[in-house]
């Protein structure tokens, strides 16, 4: 019954993430084309920046939520309430830091400033989005998916005029500010609907999350760091343009991320609840989602690597050929960030969350020295590169220098065996 509400609640993410994804290919390859390498690149740097601070306006709390409702049920008003609440107060102080760095080390460059506060305001928005987080907990992610869904079909069309007029970047920095919040609105009106608790803010509650997800904020800003870092310095130390080129690799190889996303997301409450309940079944949960998830991510990258020219040709264009050589770097590296999403289940479920800061300060640290002696001798190709082995190092490597954690290497290893997932492929299909 449970793999059978898994299976349902991850085809809906899946499904709608698909319609979605493919809509969004011939939108936004249209829009890079408009936009030029340069002011695409000007975008990404603006993005890089607001995800660069995210992991502080969150809190930590997006990594702790689920486990938190599946725990406190009768809470749900309070939880959501105060991780809302905080989070945009976060977010208000994020936005301001965002301009006193530009301001500085972009004085003068009066486009880049406009696009990056621009840009600063989707942290509120992003802050409101929390409560995606119950439809999680409930299995009722196809809400959030046909939201999303319907949002992004008018944004689309937003999108579309904002071509037909020829407007300039401006604009175009304020389709994610339209679609979150549209998204965020309607989240909130569903969550009601649902039975949703009303929502409060609880001093108590707040205490209560915070420390658990204080544990993540370091960490998850580590992460980013390193996620983030390389566009960062492409933008300093190669430009706008090479800016761009490797935005446009980094983006084409997590065109499918949305998938692992659904699958993590929707397995994520019934790992936490049979933790409690049953070890062995919880281990396996957690082997199995390792292998779908390895399985599913080494297939994409082999496929992506042999058609890389292609695939930048139909979604950029030939100006943006320079982009195939990161590409074929960056997409093995997502099969390792894919790893570190579930070793953080894992992680969370057992208790070990004061760990998280020593494996991604760790890669931080690493990515940022990779990225100053390959960057210069290979250009864009040099920080993917960077990232690859950062990548590697930060989630499996890490696995067995830190003794805590080296169990869960074992899970990882023995999720590799092909018949455990095709075994769940026939169980889904006599189901």
């Amino acid at each position: 019954m449970i793999k059978n509400k898994v299976f349902k609640n991850a085809s809906w993410l899946i499904v709608c993430k698909v319609i979605q994804a493919l809509v969004g290919l011939v939108i936004s390859s249209i829009t890079v084309r408009y936009l030029g390498d340069s002011n695409f690149g000007i975008i990404n740097y603006a993005s890089s920046l607001v995800s660069f601070v995210l992991p502080v306006m969150q809190l930590g709390f997006n990594h702790v939520l689920v486990q938190q409702t599946v725990s406190h049920p009768e809470e749900e008003g309070k939880i959501y309430g105060t991780a809302i609440l905080l989070s945009m107060i976060s977010s208000a102080a994020c936005m301001i830091g965002i301009f006193g760095f530009v301001s500085i080390a972009n004085a003068g460059e009066n486009e880049k400033i406009i696009v990056c506060m621009l840009q600063s305001i989707v942290l509120l928005a992003q802050a409101i989005e929390t409560i995606q987080y119950w439809f999680q907990s409930k299995l009722l992610s196809k809400y959030f998916a046909i939201t999303t869904l319907v949002a992004y079909f008018i944004v689309s069309i937003y999108k579309i005029v904002l071509l037909i007029l020829k407007t300039n970047v401006y604009w175009f920095v304020t389709v994610g500010l339209f679609d979150l919040f549209l998204i965020d609105a309607i989240l909130l009106i569903v969550y009601r609907k649902n039975g949703g608790q009303r929502l409060s803010f609880s001093w108590a509650v707040a205490k209560r999350m915070f420390s658990k997800s204080k544990h993540y904020i370091i960490s998850s800003l580590m992460v980013t760091f390193f996620a983030q870092t390389d566009k960062i310095m492409i933008n300093f130390m190669l430009g706008d343009a090479e800016t761009g080129w490797y935005s446009a690799a980094v983006s084409t190889a997590l065109t499918t991320s949305f998938v692992f996303s659904a699958i993590i997301d929707s397995m994520r409450p019934s790992i936490f609840a049979r933790y409690n309940d049953e070890k062995r079944g919880y281990e396996e949960r957690v082997v199995l989602l390792y292998s779908v998830v390895i399985f599913a991510s080494l297939l994409q990258a082999a496929i992506m690597t042999v058609f890389a020219k292609i695939i930048i040709g139909i979604l950029y264009g030939a100006d943006f050929y320079n982009a195939v050589g990161a590409l074929r770097i960056v997409v093995w590296y997502t099969t390792f960030s894919y790893i570190g999403s579930v070793r953080n289940v894992w992680i969370l479920a057992e208790g070990k969350q004061k760990y998280l800061w020593v494996i991604n300060l760790s890669g931080a640290l690493f990515n940022i020295l990779f990225n100053l002696i390959f960057i210069p001798i290979w250009g864009i190709n040099g920080a993917a590169f960077a990232s690859l082995i950062t990548q590697i190092f930060t989630n499996v490597v890490l696995g067995y220098i830190i003794r805590p954690i080296s169990y869960n290497n074992k899970l990882m290893l023995k999720s590799l065996n092909p018949k455990i997932l095709i075994n769940a492929i026939k169980n889904i299909k006599n189901n």
